[in-house]
């Protein structure tokens, strides 16, 4: 069942959007803001988004670009502007749709459908090798370290999977916190700490030569480039 993140601001327009979704087949995720949309993205994995470009706090144009910093998610755009140069700009950001408001929430689905078919075709969600002897299987939520299978926690997984996609990059307690604990008000950098720690005696198990993930003292933590 592909998992649709919805993020519209004004409730009566988010209502008809989430019922021809689910009667659709779909299952979906509302958030009002901008922030509430960064921390469901980085704790569920999404098949596409459906972005309202006005949002409060943050534009969707905007929210698009910090979405697509961790994968390359479908988007598909909202709005009541009928600008071209809108429409253009959202399209240079690389949206695979564009709707203007009003519209018909069952042509908005559709426009899902095909979308998530393109998709699909394109073979996007494969599992790909990524750095340092990793492979991530993101539509089944599945981690490989040198071939085996990782079993981990939630939040493992949401962890190592916010670290693979930036190999390299050093990412803050902060960051890897709003990431991957952005609803668990009470969880603080011990707790981050903690989950590094089991992560690395999981990876250490498999190949006790290797520590692909990199303290860097008062900065973060990063995953081996290659």
């Amino acid at each position: 069942m592909p998992h649709i993140l919805l993020v519209e601001d004004e409730t009566a327009i988010a209502a008809t959007v989430l019922y021809a979704l689910r009667e659709d087949g779909h299952e979906a995720t509302h958030c009002l803001t901008a922030g509430d949309a960064l921390r469901a993205a980085a704790a569920t994995y999404f098949d596409l988004a459906i972005l309202d470009v006005g949002l409060p706090d943050l534009g969707g144009f905007a929210l698009c670009r910090r979405l697509r910093e961790a994968r390359d998610l479908p988007v598909i755009f909202l709005t009541a502007r009928q600008d071209e140069a809108d429409r253009v700009l959202g399209f240079e950001l690389g949206a695979d749709d564009y709707v203007p408001k009003p519209f018909s929430p069952r042509e908005l689905v559709a426009r899902v459908r095909a979308v998530l078919r393109r998709g699909r075709a394109a073979g996007e969600e494969a599992p790909r090798a990524l750095a340092a002897g990793f492979e991530h299987d993101s539509e089944g939520l599945r981690i490989r370290y040198r071939g085996q299978l990782l079993t981990l926690t939630r939040y493992e997984y949401g962890l190592l999977a916010a670290l693979l996609a930036r190999p390299g990059a050093v990412l803050s307690r902060a960051q890897l916190m709003d990431r991957v604990w952005g609803e668990a008000l009470d969880t603080g950098d011990r707790t981050i700490d903690t989950h590094v720690k089991t992560l690395r005696a999981k990876l250490h198990a498999i190949a006790p030569d290797a520590d692909p993930i990199r303290t860097h003292r008062g900065l973060g933590y990063s995953l081996e480039a290659g």
